[in-house]
């Protein structure tokens, strides 16, 4: 009986050490569309601080909705990655990270932001 305790106490050793994780995000490629495509495409981006933006892109615009607000921004040609902005704030990114940003600042609203999952 002593042997099965001593064992017992040297298996569960290593697992007492175990800390908790936190759970890692994952990100999944979510591609947007081309500027000119003229079907509605959605896409939740999941940012910095765990803030989410939702974007609408349809045919050279799209709706950026970040907490209460809404923006209609228009496709602005870029050199590298993509842009789209109006008067107050533009949605800027390469790839698959983004942020958005008052217009004419470098002040971000949301950073860092991923593509998290389709809305529409």
């Amino acid at each position: 009986m002593r042997r099965l305790s001593i064992a017992a106490a040297l298996l569960a050793a290593p697992l007492a050490a175990c800390v908790p994780q936190a759970p890692e995000l994952s990100f999944t490629s979510i591609p947007r569309p081309s500027p000119d495509d003229p079907a509605p495409q959605g896409i939740a981006y999941l940012c910095e601080g765990r803030q989410e933006v939702a974007v609408v892109y349809a045919r050279n615009r799209a709706s950026v909705t970040f907490h209460d607000k809404t923006w209609r921004t228009e496709y602005q040609p870029t050199g590298e990655g993509y842009r789209y902005a109006d008067a107050a704030i533009e949605w800027t990114g390469r790839d698959d990270l983004a942020s958005l940003r008052e217009a004419g600042t470098a002040k971000p609203l949301a950073y860092n932001c991923r593509p998290n999952r389709r809305t529409s």
